[in-house]
């Protein structure tokens, strides 16, 4: 912090959040790409599948409370770097197994370890960047999931067209072990950071970021039962959290059952489906740059907060619900278009944590990032077990149905139960930022 010039560290930060994001849906998605080669190998039914993809997302819901209630006690170099650590470990460990069980608590506890990874996430940008600047950096750490499985999905078939779907998980955890060691030696906090300036400083400050994080002894923070019932008192915050849950139903048929679609239901070559696939998520890379930037510019233009944060996550929901045309067509470009316009749209309404940053109280950011992500996070328990059971006769169109109904009522809750983008005042807290409207 001696530099007199303005730095610009807190994007090499945003730069590192990224990569995390790639790694954290590389190892989230390996095993849908191997899923009928596991499904095959080990003798597994259709709807023991929906129960590995579903476990994952029960653990991961299951410590979202908990995962929360860390990040905003721990210091997130050290535990950043130690989930990446753990996750990537039980990733590399289900290249050996030979059995549902064992692949079933190895897919829970990477759900585990992989628990506070958003909510830290946030509270990292929070820290990190102006409230003007919020959406486009969460925009930018987001796109990572969409352009990493983009240039994975390829290139994942093509490894375990290679080496098998084994050698694909091992060499997915080695990867994740890596980036564990670069999170650790590179993130630090702002006012840890000792080459970021002052000015830099002043301007995350000024903007609202969360700069001073170091807690004196004697201020020192035990858990509050009071601030965790606030997390769910509020009815905007309840809008943010069921509108998470629809928006997250069509990204986990992406992540889990969309490329059994593409072989199984639609017929398409294995290594021809890693390339089709590759397109939704383009899509759904460029939706999510769209809509943090055209946010952030809409508010910078004056805009209201209702309409600067809102109007991409309700176009982007509207646009979702195009899912279902896939279900009336046999044409090849017709199913991918469809599909792509869908996954376009759900990118569009990805920018959905800036609620959490903007709208949360200040002292439990990341307690209701906890919450939020534990509501969202129950699409990814109920979703693929749904799905599985949907389509025991091989027939997809059910499914589709089903995620273009939940699109809608994800529609809704943005657009009626949200209210206000403002942030939530604690009374009796003195240190409580007046609502902010951006």
């Amino acid at each position: 912090m001696t530099s007199k010039k303005s730095t610009k560290k807190r994007y090499n930060i945003l730069a590192l959040i990224f990569g995390t994001v790639v790694i954290n849906y590389l190892d989230r998605t390996n095993i849908s790409v191997a899923a009928s080669a596991i499904s095959e190998s080990l003798k597994l039914s259709t709807v023991q599948m929906g129960s590995i993809f579903s476990v994952f997302g029960i653990a991961y819901a299951a410590l979202q409370i908990p995962g929360g209630i860390i990040v905003d006690k721990v210091r997130l170099r050290f535990l950043y770097a130690l989930m990446l650590f753990l996750w990537s470990v039980a990733t590399l460990f289900q290249g050996f197994v030979n059995s549902f069980k064992v692949l079933l608590g190895l897919r829970a506890s990477i759900g585990v370890f992989e628990a506070p990874s958003y909510p830290a996430n946030n509270a990292i940008v929070t820290k990190w960047f102006p409230e003007t600047e919020r959406a486009s950096a969460i925009a930018i750490y987001t796109s990572g999931q969409f352009i990493g499985l983009a240039f994975l999905f390829p290139a994942l078939t093509l490894i375990q067209d290679k080496v098998g779907w084994r050698g694909l998980l091992i060499i997915s955890g080695i990867v994740g072990i890596v980036w564990a060691v670069v999170w650790y030696a590179f993130y630090r906090d702002p006012d840890q950071h000792k080459t970021v300036s002052d000015k830099e400083l002043k301007l995350i400050k000024d903007g609202g970021g969360f700069v001073n994080t170091v807690k004196k002894a004697s201020k020192k923070e035990t858990f509050n039962w009071d601030d965790f019932f606030e997390a769910f008192k509020h009815r905007k915050l309840w809008g943010i959290y069921l509108g998470q849950f629809c928006m997250g139903s069509m990204s986990i048929f992406f992540l889990t059952w969309f490329p059994t679609y593409l072989v199984e239901y639609r017929g398409f070559d294995f290594i021809k489906s890693g390339f089709l696939a590759s397109i939704p998520f383009l899509a759904a890379f460029c939706g999510v740059l769209l809509a943090g930037f055209s946010s952030d510019f809409l508010i910078k233009k004056g805009k209201t907060p209702e309409f600067s944060r809102k109007a991409p996550v309700l176009i982007g929901l509207s646009l979702s619900t195009l899912i279902i045309g896939a279900n009336f067509t046999d044409s090849t470009f017709l199913i991918i278009l469809f599909l792509t316009i869908a996954f376009f749209g759900n990118g569009l309404a990805s920018i959905t944590w800036v609620f959490v940053s903007l709208i949360a109280p200040k002292r439990i950011i990341g307690l209701v990032g906890g919450v939020f992500n534990l509501i969202g996070g129950l699409s990814a328990v109920i979703v693929p077990f749904v799905i599985g059971v949907l389509v025991q006769d091989g027939d997809f169109s059910p499914a589709l149905f089903f995620i273009g109904v939940l699109t809608v009522i994800g529609f809704l809750s943005f657009l009626l139960v949200v209210g206000k983008v403002k942030r939530i005042e604690l009374k009796e807290s003195g240190d409580e930022i007046k609502g902010i409207g951006s």
